[in-house]
């Protein structure tokens, strides 16, 4: 998330997915989406054996590794979707965002895209419908599909899982005191990207995932959250805080106090300066 003030730099780091595809039981990851690996099964290729779908990957990246994992053009899967008359919440609208729950799915030669989903979106179903949403805090105003949302949230903006009940609190502290989110993660969602840079421009965007031009939740959920997020949203720890910034890995700082925070995001501004030098070629000595 950011500040108040648009005009600056993230000031986070975005929690990233893998994909692990386990072949002949052997478990092998990557970053990003991975071509699946095959076995040779004499000079025949054959299909992994599971793919494992990593908490936090967007929609579209869970459609890419269907895809590549059942050997399909590229598009199979979403096509799939729009008519796998999956078993989604009213409030999704028929957008799986949020419901294509992290998991390990077995594959063998009757696996489709359908059948994929379809298993994904029914353990979400049943995962989320066990949460206690009507015990949890924000009882009074939060229905599961605003509960998933917000995991999804927390799920993109955390750095590791203890800091997930946290981000949980920010998200309703700043609800609650009718501020915008100014979340960096739902606004790449709109622009179809990660990364822990947002610029003045971006946050200019139309758009009604801009959470620095609007104000509660955003429509959907912006990826797939897993049981952890989930857990942080619907029980979010107790405090103050409303603003939030990874200086460096597992060094996430969270504070209520504006002028704490502006010190913090000064030391992470000058972390990153610092790393840049590091990343840069030195100059070639002039001859």
């Amino acid at each position: 998330m950011q500040t108040n003030t648009p005009s600056r730099n993230t000031i986070k780091l975005t929690r990233r997915g893998r994909l692990a595809l386990v072949v002949s039981g052997a478990v092998l990851a990557g970053t990003a989406v991975a071509v699946p690996l095959l076995t040779l099964d004499g000079d025949r290729p054959t299909r992994p054996r599971t793919l494992v779908i990593p908490e936090g990957w967007r929609a579209g990246q869970v459609y890419t590794a269907v895809d590549k994992a059942l050997a399909l053009p590229a598009g199979s899967t979403e096509q799939a979707a729009a008519k796998a008359g999956l078993k989604l919440p009213d409030a999704a609208g028929g957008n799986p965002e949020g419901y294509l729950y992290p998991a390990t799915y077995p594959l063998d030669d009757r696996t489709t895209p359908r059948s994929l989903l379809t298993a994904m979106v029914d353990t979400a179903v049943k995962k989320f419908a066990a949460a206690p949403v009507a015990a949890g805090p924000q009882r009074d105003y939060m229905n599961l599909y605003q509960a998933v949302t917000v995991a999804s949230i927390v799920q993109a903006e955390s750095g590791t899982k203890t800091d997930m009940a946290k981000v949980a609190r920010v998200v309703f502290n700043r609800l609650e005191r009718g501020m915008p989110l100014q979340m960096d993660s739902t606004l790449h969602y709109a622009l179809g990207r990660t990364g822990v840079r947002t610029t003045a421009a971006d946050t200019r965007l139309d758009s009604p995932y801009n959470s620095y031009q609007r104000m509660g939740l955003p429509p959907t959920p912006i990826d797939n959250p897993g049981q952890d997020a989930m857990r942080a949203a619907l029980d979010p720890a107790p405090g103050d805080w409303l603003y939030f910034v990874t200086v460096k890995p597992g060094d996430t700082r969270f504070t209520a106090d504006y002028a704490e925070h502006e010190r913090n995001v000064a030391e992470f501004d000058a972390r990153q300066q610092s790393l840049a030098r590091k990343r840069s070629p030195s100059p070639k000595p002039s001859k």
